[in-house]
């Protein structure tokens, strides 16, 4: 299975630069996976494709500000970073631009000083770690100094930045917003729950290595990065009971799939369960825990466009691009939805 057998054409108008007013008013392209069979709606119309008894696992993952701009302590070049993992006693994993000056020992500071960290060591594919020194709490330093890391394809700047937020988001730790989800409301997600739909909390902090290109052409040489998970007693118990009742466990995002599907056993059974999963999803792969899926469009050639197609076929998901692209739906993180049932 090579790469390329994933490309599709697309046109760069049709990336979503802005999200919408109203975060239910996109569009929603229903995929049938069996018969490839492809209807058109608008996102707030979901609740007519869930039925009393199914239950929808969202990821509450909240992304933090993870980009900072700062200095070098000794010359003053200008330097960027991108928080990317947090280690242990305020160590970072970490992207940073320029890399080449940022050599272990590297002095930075952020915000007038607020802010100070030292460049520790080099780890894979060029990242750094980088240890923080500050007063106060970190996560409120952050949420003054840092930005919103929206993906490169988004040149736009961001003007509210819970935009590129969940409105169920909760648990910060990630690099990149679980994008799924930024089509639900509070007011669909109430009636929702009200026809009887159950919903489900996971968590799954989002890297950068969801972005990353597939470099090698044959698919399975490629290597996921790893990402935190959490799945809580209460999620386990709503997953298993909906599968019990017969109802359909319906994902919403490719990260909650990932999640599901890195827990579950053979049969689908969850269970209560926190660690690091790099698990890989591509055509030929057995899906154990989800029924449906509700997703985004993705990026040509990516991990999360062989995840779909692993689920609905390569042939039906190219198929239902094509017929995107041709109906002018947009694409990426602000851009349209797609349910795969």
């Amino acid at each position: 299975m090579k790469t390329s057998d994933f490309y599709y054409d697309l046109p760069e108008e049709l990336i979503a630069q802005d999200p919408l007013e109203d975060r239910s008013s996109s569009r929603l392209m229903v995929l049938d996976r069996e018969s490839g069979n492809i209807s058109h709606h608008i996102f707030k119309d979901i609740i007519d494709y869930l039925n009393p008894e199914d239950c929808l696992v969202i990821n509450d993952t909240k992304v933090i500000p993870a980009r900072l701009y700062g200095v070098k302590e000794d010359t003053g070049a200008h330097i960027e970073i991108l928080l990317l993992k947090r280690r242990e006693n305020d160590v970072w994993e970490t992207l940073v631009r320029p890399g080449k000056k940022a050599k272990p020992g590297t002095r930075l500071t952020f915000g007038d000083g607020r802010l100070k960290a030292e460049v520790i060591d080099v780890v894979e594919e060029g990242n750094r770690l980088i240890h923080f020194e500050y007063e106060g709490i970190f996560e409120e330093i952050l949420d003054q100094l840092g930005e919103m890391p929206l993906p490169p394809y988004i040149t736009h700047k961001l003007q509210d930045k819970n935009r590129y937020q969940t409105v169920y988001a909760k648990h910060e730790g990630s690099a990149a917003a679980p994008t799924a989800g930024l089509h639900f409301t509070p007011e669909l997600l109430a009636a929702i729950e009200a026809k009887g739909i159950r919903i489900a909390r996971v968590t799954l902090h989002v890297g950068l290595g969801t972005f990353r290109p597939v470099k090698v052409e044959d698919v399975t040489q490629h290597h996921m990065h790893s990402e935190y998970y959490q799945v809580t007693q209460e999620a386990a118990d709503i997953i298993n009971d909906t599968k019990k009742r017969g109802g359909r466990v319906i994902a919403v995002g490719t990260t909650s799939t990932r999640t599901l599907e890195s827990v579950a056993d053979e049969d689908g059974t969850m269970h209560a369960a926190g660690g690091w999963t790099e698990i890989f999803i591509y055509p030929g792969y057995k899906f154990k825990c989800i029924d449906a899926l509700i997703t985004n469009f993705h990026l040509p050639e990516s991990t999360l466009l062989m995840l779909v197609s692993a689920l609905a076929g390569k042939e039906h998901i190219m198929h239902a691009y094509e017929t995107a692209v041709q109906e002018r739906y947009r694409f990426f993180s602000f851009g349209d939805a797609m349910m795969i049932v």
